[in-house]
């Protein structure tokens, strides 16, 4: 019980690092994985792949195939939109920061 409540509040704190890095430069896949397992989340990615196509669809997003090796990757990059999104979040992450720190 405890493991699926966490699983859901971290889920957002997931996005917000997707939108942050993203914003830095173009991700893809099995970095962002790596980048996250550093910050302490353990997620495969077959859990991040859906969440990187749903921010897609929702316009935080935009994806560039590039040729890598032999093989497509797709990059990730933070939209207009996605970068208001980001801003807003570090707004509300900070005051709840402030508020929880204690």
């Amino acid at each position: 019980m405890e493991d699926k409540v966490l699983r859901k509040l971290f889920l957002g704190f997931i996005h917000i690092h997707i939108l942050h890095h993203a914003k830095e430069h173009p991700v893809y896949g099995t970095w962002m994985v790596e980048e996250l397992k550093e910050h302490g989340y353990n997620i495969s990615s077959g859990t991040l792949y859906p969440i990187l196509h749903s921010m897609e669809s929702d316009g935080l997003l935009i994806k560039e195939d590039k040729k890598v090796e032999g093989k497509i990757r797709k990059y990730y990059t933070t939209t207009e939109k996605g970068m208001v999104i980001l801003e807003e979040a570090r707004k509300k992450a900070y005051e709840l920061f402030k508020e929880i720190k204690d």
